[in-house]
């Protein structure tokens, strides 16, 4: 029986990529997609076979980039969409596929999403995990879960409920059993494959 043949990411040299302190292209301090574009013909002479790059959306930078603010767009700081395509379309050039960074447990809490479910809008909160409080007054958290990152992983919002979080609290988590979190997402990934990115690294 003949082997399979391996698929590319199985044996591809990927290097990663932190946007923020890569290359600065513009000179304001902060790295950038047109720093990373310079250097590109220096990764492929590394063979460098793909990019990973670390979370480039708008982001209020409450865990590095991993609180999303839009998961379509590119964070301003880093540079523009349009800019993004063609580092894309410069990389593939040069033989460099591009993997992107998804972050599918929680949104950033600027997020359209929970910006909603803060004001309480109909049917908000679905797509995250609010609930009541305990005690009386409900002034304790729904139960004792510790976010990773310290303290209670429930914060209140001032109608009395409470949000999960099992990051910071600028990272409500998603309910992946409501049917909008799963089409958004299918939706997302769609957005970039459209665009030419070759693969995702889910966080």
């Amino acid at each position: 029986m003949t082997p399979a043949v391996p698929s590319w990411w199985q044996t591809a040299v990927v290097y990663q990529v932190y946007i923020r302190s890569f290359a600065d292209g513009n000179g304001d301090g902060i790295g950038d997609i047109q720093g990373m574009r310079a250097r590109l013909p220096y990764l492929a002479q590394l063979g460098v076979d793909a990019i990973w790059i670390n979370p480039w959306y708008p982001s209020p930078m409450a865990d590095a980039g991993y609180d999303v603010a839009d998961y379509r767009d590119i964070e301003p700081s880093y540079g523009t969409l349009d800019e993004a395509q063609t580092l894309i379309s410069e990389a593939h050039a040069l033989g460099i596929r591009v993997l992107l960074d998804i972050v599918p447990n929680h949104t950033s809490d600027e997020h359209v999403w929970f910006r909603a479910a803060v004001a309480d809008e109909p049917g908000a909160r679905q797509r995250y995990h609010f609930r009541a409080g305990r005690g009386a007054d409900g002034a304790l958290p729904p139960n004792n879960w510790q976010s990773v990152f310290g303290g209670p992983a429930w914060t209140q919002v001032a109608d009395g409920d409470w949000y999960l979080h099992l990051f910071a609290p600028g990272q409500p988590d998603l309910d992946w059993g409501h049917h909008e979190v799963r089409a958004e997402f299918e939706d997302i990934l769609a957005f970039w494959f459209d665009r030419g990115v070759d693969g995702f690294r889910i966080d």
